[in-house]
């Protein structure tokens, strides 16, 4: 599928140059971003339907620069030393770096994009969250419908905040997805949010009656119930031996696959590529979330 508004700002970053741009495209197209002097892009991963292992969708990750294709996880380098502010703009860069490198991809069409909401950020943003972000994706007419806003997990008292978050987040068009620590806080986000898709740890799948009816829930509500950092075929069989029911449920771990920057290379690491930079700048008027 092609987007010519993003075609557009591609050529854009492509033509400009600065020595201080904080996002810029390489050879390959890939856009890549600047902050706190570490050069950052995205890796993809892939979330797919337990019963059939069809990919249904990409969660975006992101990583500091890397020619293997295996960066570092820059939050893990960044957490502590950014202050909250900091961190909120670098979790808006995120989305924007995320969501033009998916949608740049033409293997990308009709799958789902799910991109974090940092814990920080819902302590330190107030006011319309969503909508700056859904005006960046109408500029460059991408699919709103398409994109998953996942929030993080929550402790009992950013319960208020999280709701707030994710009811902002819904008024401006966006799915929601959650983060759940156990089978018990699913079955209440489930009643309380009712979000488009929840993950669950697989090591915390260990109630399969109560994990039968949560999964018939939330085929009734048209939620999501992924399972996720699955790593071995013994995890894997587990959870598909505890599936006593019809309703369906997702999965996502390194068992299927590792996060890639390119979404054919995700499906076949074979093709992998060496990646040169080169020095393409961030226009003045570019999109900020």
């Amino acid at each position: 599928m092609s987007y010519p508004a993003l075609q557009k700002y591609f050529s854009k970053l492509h033509c400009t140059h600065s020595a201080g741009s904080n996002l810029w495209t390489d050879e390959q197209g890939q856009a890549h971003g600047r902050y706190f002097n570490a050069t950052l892009s995205s890796a993809f991963q892939t979330i797919r339907s337990g019963a059939e292992n069809e990919v249904i969708a990409y969660e975006g990750y992101l990583r500091s620069y890397s020619s293997g294709d295996q960066g570092l996880n820059i939050w893990k380098l960044l957490d502590n030393a950014a202050s909250d502010d900091e961190s909120v703009e670098l979790d808006r860069l995120c989305r924007l770096l995320h969501t033009v490198n998916f949608y740049r991809q033409p293997a990308t069409a009709n799958l789902d994009l799910y991109l974090s909401v940092h814990s920080r950020l819902l302590a330190a943003v107030a006011g319309n969250h969503g909508m700056a972000f859904r005006r960046v994706l109408d500029a460059l007419e991408l699919p709103h419908q398409s994109i998953i806003l996942q929030l993080p997990l929550i402790t009992p008292s950013q319960r208020w905040v999280f709701t707030h978050v994710a009811e902002n987040y819904r008024r401006n068009g966006f799915r929601i997805g959650a983060n759940a620590g156990s089978l018990e806080q699913a079955s209440d986000l489930l009643d309380r949010i009712h979000p488009d898709s929840i993950k669950i740890d697989i090591g915390l799948a260990n109630d399969a009656s109560l994990q039968t009816s949560l999964l018939q829930r939330a085929e009734r509500q048209n939620c999501k119930l992924i399972f996720k950092r699955i790593e071995t075929e013994a995890q894997l069989r587990a959870l598909q031996n505890d599936q006593q029911t019809a309703s369906p449920y997702f999965v996502q771990g390194f068992l299927f696959d590792m996060p890639k920057a390119n979404i054919a290379i995700a499906a076949n690491p074979s093709h992998a590529t060496d990646m040169r930079i080169s020095s393409i700048d961030m226009p003045k008027n570019s999109f900020s979330i």
